[in-house]
C-alpha cells in the first residue's frame, strides 16, 4: 500500500515541470526500478468555471453544461501526477514522456458545482518494446460518497533502448471505421491545449523543442485527441472509456474522426494512418 500524503491544494505545475526537467538528464529508466510509493490526495477540490470553460472550448465540448466532460478529472489530477513524476525518486525522466493509453470508469455524471477529493498515485513500472511505461492511477471522490465516482489509469512511456525481449502487441488489422468528420489542426494547438490543461511538455509546444526528443514537428497531446473524439462521440457517465494512442499527430495536420457503435478512432487524412483507437461503452448494473 502506498503511503498517503494529503495536500491542501494541487501543487503549482510550473515548478514541478522545471524540477522534472532538471532531474531528467540524471535518470536512466528501467522497468525494475523502485517506485516512491506515494499517494497524493487533495480534499476539497473544486472546479473553477473559467478553467473549465477554456478546456471545453479547446477540446470541442459544449460550454455551460451541467456535467463535467468525461476527461476533465484527468486535468484536475495532472498537477499531482507531475508532482509524483518530477520527484528525484521517480525513476523515469519527465521530459519526453509520451502518453500511451487511457482507461476511464465514470459511475455517474459529475457536477461542476460539487466538491471532490482527488487522489493520484504511480502504481507500476512495466517494460515496453520501446522503453519503460509508468502506470498512473487517478480517483475522484465526491463529498458524501464512499467510493470514487471517477477513476482512471494512464500509461506513460519513457523511450529508450531495450533488449528487444518484449513482444509488440498483435492487434491484427481491423476494418477501418466509417469516417464522420475531418479536422484541420493548427500548428499552435499544442500551445493552446497546454494553456488550458497545464501540460507543457516540450514535445507539444514547438518544432524546435519537439526535435530534441526525436519528433520532426510538435505533436498534439494524446489527451487532446482523446477528449476531442469523446466530445464528438458525446460520451458521458455512467461510462467506461478506453483509448490507445497509436501514433503521434504532427502539427499542423489534418485528421479524420471515425466511429461506429461504441468504437471510435482518429486517422491521418492523408494516408489513413491510425493515431488513436478507443471505445466508449455505457455502464450497466
Amino acid at each position: 500500500m502506498p503511503r498517503t500524503t494529503t495536500l491542501t491544494s494541487p501543487p503549482a505545475l510550473l515548478p514541478q515541470m522545471l524540477r522534472g526537467a532538471l532531474t531528467s538528464p540524471l535518470k536512466r529508466p528501467r522497468p525494475d526500478a523502485d517506485l516512491p510509493g506515494t499517494r497524493l490526495t487533495v480534499p476539497g477540490t473544486t472546479v473553477k468555471a473559467a478553467h473549465l470553460a477554456a478546456y471545453e472550448r479547446t477540446c470541442g465540448f459544449a460550454t455551460g453544461r451541467s456535467e463535467l466532460p468525461v476527461t476533465y478529472p484527468h486535468v484536475l489530477g495532472f498537477p499531482l501526477a507531475m508532482r509524483l513524476m518530477s520527484e528525484r525518486a521517480f525513476p523515469l525522466p519527465l521530459l519526453g514522456l509520451v502518453h500511451t493509453s487511457l482507461d476511464i470508469t465514470q459511475d455517474r455524471d459529475l457536477s461542476p458545482a460539487d466538491t471532490y477529493q482527488l487522489s493520484v498515485s504511480v502504481t507500476q513500472l512495466r517494460p515496453h518494446r520501446r522503453g519503460t511505461e509508468a502506470v498512473v492511477g487517478t480517483e475522484l471522490l465526491a463529498d458524501g460518497d464512499a467510493t470514487p465516482a471517477w477513476r482512471s489509469t494512464s500509461t506513460y512511456l519513457a523511450r529508450h533502448k531495450t533488449s528487444g525481449t518484449t513482444a509488440a502487441p498483435q492487434d491484427g488489422t481491423p476494418e477501418p471505421l466509417p469516417a464522420l468528420k475531418r479536422w484541420d489542426l493548427a500548428g499552435d494547438l499544442g500551445r493552446r491545449y497546454a494553456a488550458a490543461s497545464g501540460d507543457r511538455n516540450p514535445i507539444h509546444l514547438h518544432p524546435l523543442t519537439a526535435r530534441l526528443f526525436g519528433f520532426p514537428r510538435a505533436i498534439a497531446h494524446g489527451m487532446w485527441t482523446a477528449a476531442r473524439c469523446l466530445a464528438e462521440f458525446g460520451a458521458h457517465g455512467p461510462v467506461h472509456v478506453q483509448a490507445q494512442f497509436r501514433a503521434p499527430v504532427l502539427l499542423p495536420g489534418t485528421v479524420t474522426y471515425a466511429a461506429k457503435g461504441p468504437a471510435f478512432e482518429l486517422r491521418a487524412a492523408k494516408d489513413d494512418r491510425v493515431h488513436l483507437t478507443g471505445r466508449a461503452e455505457p455502464l450497466t448494473d
